[in-house]
């Protein structure tokens, strides 16, 4: 007769496989027990083979019939739309667990780009600092406007993740619900947060702006609100996203281009990041109204062609920098100086049209409606028809030279 396993040899195994599983270890390996033969009492050695795998997390829940009602996103408007956003939900968590939003653990944070006085002696961060501001010198004004318009809209970030959570099937009542849109929707707002961050502490640095003024006028857009029309629809929500986030790709990409052609190297690399999270952001969500294209092809070309017929509203078009009481000339002065630096122009407009038509395959869409077909129609012709426009509006404006005024943001200087 050999005698069981002891409980103290039991507890011997479980330690150890305890402390690899801690380990995120995989290992399989043996380890010997003395038995006892009763009758004899001699003892001889028995191998027990342990196998220890992995610690794998739970794979997210998907899907919102677990959640008690209170959580649940708002379907009074859309229900078929709503249902057509849970179909996606999986192909929504496949991005996140893919790359699209990044690992937090690992992303970059603004003090990766600025001289950080926590991590070098203060004499070297003060040489470093005045480094940067002897390069900043050189940035011409009208660059500068436009850096501080952007990182006034980046600034804006609270009113951007209202408007998500406005939007039916895919909001997050709670503000911290477990569902695949509510994890996009905070964690691209995190990532969002950076942008702001990042471009405010540069310009702190480089001493050329008033930030006492600029600060103003983030708190004054963030208390206009934002309204872009979406209208709690989540098509036309990720329809604005689609556009806005290549907007501000080619904006901020810009930005950088000439900071490296007036030698801000730092400035260039700054910009080139945050374009290279613009870049990653547009690409989710127009996979997302790709998912809803092929689910309810007809409700999203309506939502679509909805939505350039009444253009796409600017983030920032209610900026107030207090010597602007008019309606929205601030950002009109604000715009004017970015299309005459040709950072963001009409012809950007139209190309993301374009762009966007053939991402969606708009043109190849069957669509079974005469008011879907009708709107199908109205999107192909569209960028031609924006870019005639486009052309003619810059016609006009190299016939009106712009009036220099004097600019708060940067100390009252004419520009």
């Amino acid at each position: 007769m050999v005698r069981p396993v002891s409980n103290r040899e039991r507890r011997f195994a479980c330690r150890l496989a305890l402390v690899l599983l801690a380990g995120g270890a995989t290992a399989s390996f043996q380890t010997s027990f003395l038995y006892t033969d009763r009758v004899s009492g001699a003892c001889s050695p028995c191998m027990l083979d342990v196998a220890v795998m992995p610690d794998v997390p739970p794979k997210p829940i998907i899907g919102q019939s677990h959640l008690p009602d209170y959580m649940k996103s708002k379907r009074r408007l859309y229900p078929r739309k709503c249902d057509v956003m849970d179909e996606i939900e999986n192909f929504v968590q496949d991005q996140i667990d893919g790359g699209l939003l990044l690992n937090q653990e690992k992303a970059w944070q603004p003090s990766d780009f600025l001289p950080d006085p926590a991590t070098m002696p203060m004499e070297e961060w003060f040489d470093e600092v005045r480094e940067l501001r002897r390069i900043a010198d050189e940035l011409p004004d009208d660059l500068l406007i436009v850096l501080v318009g952007d990182m006034v809209t980046e600034e804006a970030l609270p009113t951007y993740l209202t408007l998500l959570n406005t939007l039916e099937g895919t909001d997050d009542p709670t503000g911290a619900v477990d569902t695949a849109w509510g994890r996009w929707s905070r964690q691209w707002t995190s990532e969002e947060n950076r942008h702001g961050d990042l471009l405010n502490r540069y310009l702190y640095l480089t001493g050329r702006c008033d930030m006492r003024s600029i600060e103003q006028t983030i708190m004054r857009l963030i208390s206009s609100g934002f309204d872009p029309d979406t209208r709690c629809d989540p098509y036309r929500g990720f329809i604005y996203t689609s556009f806005q986030e290549r907007a501000t790709k080619i904006s901020h990409g810009n930005v950088g281009k000439l900071a490296a052609a007036s030698g801000d190297r730092t400035l260039a690399r700054i910009c080139a990041r945050i374009a290279g999270d613009e870049a990653r952001h547009e690409k989710a969500y127009q996979s997302f109204v790709k998912k809803v294209l092929k689910l309810d092809p007809d409700g999203a070309v309506i939502s679509y062609a909805d939505m350039m017929k009444k253009q796409i509203v600017m983030p920032a078009e209610l900026m107030d920098d207090g010597d602007h009481r008019n309606g929205n000339a601030l950002y009109n002065d604000f715009a004017r100086i970015a299309t005459d630096l040709k950072v963001y122009t009409g012809i950007d407009y139209a190309d993301i049209i374009e762009h966007l038509n053939e991402f969606w395959k708009v043109d190849q869409l069957s669509l079974l409606s005469g008011e879907a077909q009708e709107a199908q129609d109205y999107l192909c012709k569209l960028p031609r028809r924006f870019r005639k426009l486009a052309d003619r509006g810059q016609k006009t404006l190299q016939k009106t030279p712009r009036t220099p005024r004097e600019w708060s943001w940067i100390k009252n200087r004419v520009q």
